[in-house]
């Protein structure tokens, strides 16, 4: 795997109206054309084996974010979705909003469905063993809600998602990066570009 150094940028309050300082992306094979604006970011891709690229924020909450942008897959599997960690418990979650597939997700089981802005999602649990995480090799819980009505531009609510996470028993932890993130795998292709923004915490 190929990794690309971090790199720290920030948002005047003009732009956001919440600091977006995150930025983070690796890839092994294939084309990734990557890079930031001042409120976004963009990738056109081809031929990737496993990329992926995200920006966001260090540290994850209930915050609202506002995406605009446009989206688009035309190989391989690719998902676009707001992704974070937690710590203790060790947690890696994803709020999917548009794909190519969802069968990635199925092996985990269905942990019931929520509805919120405009959509059902069905949420999922899985268990990663021996696997990369934020603190290394390790084995930890993904937490995943799957909208059905695909979208790439939206406003959405982190905490709905929090909320029905925990109703389910799903419990996140201390939360580490959060980031809005496109994953692509099995010679994907396609191109995104989003401006991102959010609100205040729920």
């Amino acid at each position: 795997m190929e990794t690309w150094p971090d790199t720290k940028f920030e948002l005047a309050s003009a732009k956001c109206n919440a600091t977006v300082d995150y930025t983070r992306n690796y890839k092994t094979v294939g084309n990734i054309q990557f890079s930031t604006t001042t409120d976004g970011f963009s990738v056109i891709f081809s031929g990737a084996a496993d990329f992926v690229v995200r920006r966001g924020w260090k540290t994850g909450n209930t915050r609202n974010i506002t995406f605009t942008g446009a989206h688009k897959a035309t190989a391989g599997t690719v998902t676009f979705q707001v992704y974070g960690w937690t710590k203790d418990p060790l947690v890696e979650y994803y709020i999917t909003e548009d794909y190519t597939n969802a069968i990635q997700y199925v092996g985990g089981g269905s942990r019931g469905t929520i509805t919120c802005d405009g959509s059902c999602y069905t949420i999922y649990e899985t268990t990663r063993t021996h696997s990369p995480s934020i603190v290394g090799t390790s084995t930890f819980h993904q937490y995943i809600s799957v909208r059905k009505t695909k979208r790439q531009s939206a406003s959405f609510t982190v905490a709905n998602h929090f909320d029905a996470w925990k109703k389910a028993g799903m419990d996140l932890g201390a939360h580490d990066y959060q980031v809005l993130s496109i994953e692509g795998h099995n010679n994907a292709a396609g191109s995104t570009s989003q401006k991102i923004r959010t609100g205040p915490a729920s």
